[in-house]
């Protein structure tokens, strides 16, 4: 484990939340006694990096929705995660504000008629720049994750991709695979 004592688990994050649920996050942190929060640094329409136009299968410099948040845990930043949809989807939603999302944003994007069915995660071990190192409060050399994962429709299409960037020393990423 780690040696913040958390450890991530995806599936929390994938499914579509009941009406009047809290966030995935919050539900999570608090079921282990914890408090956990986001704050939301910059949403809104933006051009997609050349990386996630090509995730979303998009052109290079398409429009694209993003939501920047700064993940805390017991008011410690613990994760920077940048969130995008394709335009077409999240253009004029809420997802292109700053305000919370009633039931997280997977939950929203059911409402709007885009499921998430299957899931492509890739974890990547790097150095920080250092601005991620300045909100992540990390000493010189500790190293992060980088956990990018994509959404795809029943129709195989892109629906939203996440780019996470945790410290090393403060996570531990499970996975539970169910086959058949």
């Amino acid at each position: 484990m780690s040696s913040s004592g958390w450890t991530s688990t995806s599936m929390p994050y994938l499914t579509p939340r009941a009406a009047g649920d809290t966030d995935a996050w919050s539900e999570e942190a608090k079921e282990a006694g914890r408090r956990g929060s986001q704050r939301i640094v910059h949403s809104g329409e933006d051009e997609a990096p050349a990386d996630v136009a090509l995730t979303l299968g998009l052109m290079a410099g398409a429009a694209v929705v993003v939501r920047r948040r700064i993940i805390e845990l017991d008011g410690e930043p613990t994760e920077l995660t940048d969130t995008y949809y394709p335009a077409a989807i999240a253009a004029g939603t809420p997802l292109a504000g700053t305000g919370k999302i009633r039931g997280g944003a997977v939950t929203l994007l059911a409402a709007l008629g885009h499921v998430g069915v299957r899931v492509v995660e890739s974890v990547t071990a790097r150095m920080p720049d250092a601005e991620e190192s300045e909100q992540l409060h990390l000493a010189a050399g500790e190293p992060v994750l980088q956990l990018a994962r994509t959404t795809y429709d029943a129709a195989d299409r892109p629906i939203q991709a996440d780019v996470m960037v945790m410290p090393v020393g403060r996570q531990q990423l499970r996975y539970e695979i169910r086959i058949g």
